[in-house]
């Protein structure tokens, strides 16, 4: 939930931003974070577990290929 809540002031405000200063852009970020927190909206898990753990499953078979591939032989 970190990363979500990061990435949305990224695309949101950071992206669209110019700052020519980093107190510019630690107001904007203070600006985004107020703005969230005045109306905040919970956030509801669509996916089931099972779904989640056959994702990581997958997930966790492309990563071992991959690592499997690129080790030294």
């Amino acid at each position: 939930m970190v990363e979500r809540f990061f990435r949305d002031i990224t695309e949101n405000r950071i992206r669209r931003g110019v700052f020519r200063s980093f107190p510019e852009l630690e107001t904007a970020i203070q600006t985004s974070i107020a703005s969230h927190n005045a109306a905040p909206k919970p956030f509801i898990w669509t996916a089931s577990a099972n779904d989640i753990l056959a994702k990581v499953t997958r997930a966790r078979k492309v990563l071992d290929a991959t690592h499997c591939a690129d080790a030294p032989k």
